[in-house]
């Protein structure tokens, strides 16, 4: 009767919004049935069958969601090989220097700045002298 329950808040809760929420340290809820103990994970509404074996709990994949993981991991492994293959074809670019164009064009601009930027120091310095006062010569 636990297992009913569980399942009818299971299914009462959307799934959108568990999978939104942030990790939360008590992810999955245990409950003792008399064929052994269901976890539901809070987050996605998931409910597995578990056993205590010699002290440690062991939780197994129900046959549809083995078929699943079994499924998902055949695309990812085939993903790996098309893109190991992908990656092996090709031969990353060489460093090129940078030519003498672009050499002169980039001296160009920070000779340009450095001049504006003396310029803006020189006119501070003769704002200063402009503003500081004049010894007493009496």
């Amino acid at each position: 009767m636990k297992v009913l329950a569980l399942l009818t808040v299971a299914l009462a809760i959307p799934g959108t919004a568990l999978a939104q929420q942030p990790q939360q340290p008590n992810r999955f809820q245990l409950e003792r049935t008399e064929h052994g103990i269901v976890r539901l994970d809070t987050q996605t509404g998931a409910m597995t069958l578990c056993r205590d074996e010699n002290g440690t709990l062991a939780c197994r994949m129900q046959p549809d969601e083995r078929a699943a993981y079994e499924q998902e991991l055949d695309r990812l492994e085939k993903r790996v090989t098309a893109l190991e293959e992908r990656a092996a074809g090709q031969t990353p670019p060489p460093k090129a220097l940078p030519t003498d164009e672009e050499v002169d064009r980039s001296l160009s601009i920070m000779e340009r700045f450095m001049r504006r930027f003396m310029a803006i120091v020189g006119e501070f310095v003769d704002q200063r002298e402009a503003v500081k006062p004049q010894p007493n010569r009496t």
